[in-house]
């Protein structure tokens, strides 16, 4: 099992609906509304790392709102 958080820059006004929308991916253990250089932190989980990698590429990074995004993978 591998467990990675990805950070996510949304659009003004849109944090709160990506947010909503991620919670319910396949993926994806939890999202959260955070403040500071991101507007959205996102716990990631699979079973080998390009799992993760499917994850970000085809669930987060196309929706509506979603730019810069950073993933951080956790190795302990």
């Amino acid at each position: 099992m591998v467990d990675a958080y990805a950070m996510i820059d949304a659009a003004t006004g849109t944090s709160a609906e990506v947010c909503e929308t991620l919670r319910d991916a396949e993926g994806i253990a939890a999202a959260y509304v955070i403040t500071g250089d991101f507007d959205v932190m996102v716990e990631l989980t699979g079973d080998d790392p390009h799992d993760l990698l499917e994850t970000v590429t085809t669930t987060i990074r196309p929706l509506e709102g979603v730019g810069t995004t950073r993933t951080y993978v956790c190795v302990d």
